[in-house]
């Protein structure tokens, strides 16, 4: 009643209270006792008809519904919890079966495609799964591409020249320019984790790690003992 005799719209009260149209009623009642406290009459600098007008505003903003908020963003749907499913790099290469128990007991074998990266997700009965590529010690996936280490002569980092080495899709070889050995790095190219969906074709990155003494006299010791078998025979 004291709101229409004073000819207030909702507008005018927002404005006296300072609370914006999609202001939540909590907001609006701490406007108020702010407002009114600052125009109480028995207060310095307070006003009795400005007072009236600060509960006139409150009360009719009481009643008033509440405008939703323009720049509101509702929360996302919660995304559906996956299982994970870890996997090597062997396997995110060539793809193939691999049995997974479910977390309601159960174990299912799935065959997996080749090319699989982390962040993938694969359905197995009516459950997904969350692609995990792990490092298995001799080589790890590093987005499209894959990684090894393989051991070569201190003179082969110096010099240069020509290397055989074992990789995931066979024996390739490998020309180990100076530079390569400086960098102690060789790319084999579009040799690594195979394009599949949004994936790029990836690379093989080997790391040429120097041998140590005792390594090299042990693998000059192997070929020795091979020459010697192959002549005996």
């Amino acid at each position: 009643m004291a709101a229409r005799s004073l000819d207030m719209t909702l507008k005018d009260a927002r404005k006296l209270l300072r609370v914006a149209a999609h202001a939540s009623p909590a907001e609006v009642r701490r406007a108020f006792r702010e407002a009114a406290k600052q125009a109480h009459p028995d207060r310095a600098g307070g006003d009795a008809e400005r007072f009236r007008r600060v509960v006139a505003a409150y009360h009719l903003l009481q009643d008033a519904p509440v405008a939703r908020d323009p720049f509101f963003q509702p929360p996302a749907p919660a995304a559906p919890r996956l299982g994970v499913l870890a996997i090597g790099p062997k396997l995110a290469l060539h793809g193939g079966a691999v049995e997974h128990r479910l977390a309601d007991g159960r174990t299912i074998r799935i065959n997996l495609p080749a090319g699989l990266r982390s962040g993938d997700a694969v359905r197995a009965g009516d459950a997904e799964l969350a692609v995990q590529v792990q490092g298995d010690g001799d080589m790890l996936v590093r987005g499209d591409d894959l990684w090894m280490t393989v051991k070569v002569a201190p003179r082969m980092l110096a010099e240069g020249g020509r290397l055989a080495v074992e990789t995931p899709l066979g024996r390739r070889i490998v020309w180990v320019t100076k530079k390569a050995g400086e960098r102690g790095l060789v790319r084999l190219v579009g040799q690594g984790l195979p394009a599949r969906g949004r994936h790029a074709q990836g690379h093989l990155f080997v790391r040429l790690a120097p041998k140590t003494a005792g390594e090299t006299q042990s693998a000059a010791r192997t070929l020795l003992r091979r020459f010697a078998a192959a002549w005996a025979a």
